[in-house]
């Protein structure tokens, strides 16, 4: 059997430590919002390049929060892709906020900004983008130029033209790089593309924890101070609630596995990308499309990953009967 995803076998690998890890959180006799949650925060910050992270319970609340944080709400349009898990969208209507769906690049599968514009309206504050698969999307400006000589306006360009905050899922693109590129001198990680993001670190994401588990990343002071209060009831100093919150915490077991796996995150992405590549090359049929594979580039003597491959996914004209096949010999896909 090849599993799609042996997170037995994973996470065996750090047993010994996520074993201590435990041991010292039950040690400390102190098990939300702790020492363990602020390390995590801190490190996985300075790991992003943002100045603020809040762990929080889980991916689709970390979207939630942003959405509330930004002050959207009934009334307001949130463009997002319509290629994408239901949780961006939930994120969206939990605050009254309406979705507005925009049809993605085929040869990426993320939101085309080629469709972006035509969808904005005096009711939209934001750009949901979702880096779906590990793939970043179209932030920046594409640097060649089309036949009229025009370059391909990006995500950041749209929303600064229309005055909109942009939102990014990273739940399935930890450690990915965009913002430019080795080419610009501006390479930056998802999570401080745009004006806040939301990860989620369910067991199967790249960087997951035991459980479930999230955080929002921002380099925003005033809108980090209001998702902290959101996330634990509104409350900014105890007992003191200035703001309708929810009961969302990272709790200190989970912050601590995650201080563990984080150190561990680059050299995993550097392996899917690996067996990526072997995929791009080996995979001939020509039945099968297979996802663009773009080439590990290098920068300032570390490795620039565009796409940290939390899927690979590929596109045939009978999916199901291909799933059916595979299975029967043993492959599982999702």
């Amino acid at each position: 059997m090849i599993k799609f995803l042996d997170l037995k076998a994973i996470n065996e690998r750090f047993r010994m430590e996520m074993d201590a890890a435990t041991k010292r959180v039950l040690d400390s006799g102190w098990y939300l919002l702790g020492k363990e949650c602020e390390s995590f925060e801190r490190e996985f910050a300075a790991y992003c390049g943002v100045k603020h992270v809040i762990g929080c319970a889980n991916g689709l609340d970390a979207l939630k929060l942003v959405v509330q944080a930004m002050g959207i709400g009934p009334g307001d349009e949130v463009i997002a892709p319509a290629n994408t898990y239901i949780a961006s969208l939930i994120a969206i209507s939990a605050n009254g906020a309406t979705p507005v769906l925009v049809e993605p690049d085929i040869n990426t599968y993320l939101i085309d900004p080629a469709k972006i514009e035509e969808k904005v309206t005096p009711r939209t504050k934001a750009i949901m983008v979702v880096h779906l698969y590990g793939r970043v999307c179209a932030m920046d400006d594409d640097l060649s130029t089309d036949s009229h000589g025009f370059s391909r306006m990006g995500i950041l360009s749209i929303a600064k033209k229309h005055g909109l905050k942009v939102i990014e899922d990273c739940a399935q693109a930890h450690g990915a790089f965009g913002g430019g590129g080795p080419e610009t001198g501006d390479s930056r990680r998802v999570g401080g593309l745009g004006d806040a993001a939301g990860f989620s670190f369910y067991p199967g994401k790249n960087l997951g924890c035991l459980g479930d588990g999230g955080a929002v990343t921002t380099n925003d002071d005033e809108l980090a101070k209001k998702v902290r209060a959101f996330r634990n009831y509104g409350s900014d100093v105890k007992y003191h609630f200035p703001y309708r919150g929810m009961n969302s915490r990272l709790d200190e077991i989970q912050a601590a596995w995650l201080r563990v796996k984080l150190p561990h995150l680059d050299d995993d992405n550097a392996r899917r990308a690996e067996i990526a590549a072997r995929y791009c090359r080996e995979i001939t049929n020509e039945l099968v499309t297979l996802p663009e594979n773009r080439t590990i580039e290098q920068s300032n003597n570390r490795t620039i990953l565009p796409n940290v491959w939390h899927v690979f996914p590929v596109r045939v004209e009978r999916r199901d009967e291909f799933q059916a096949y595979l299975a029967e010999r043993g492959i599982q896909t999702v």
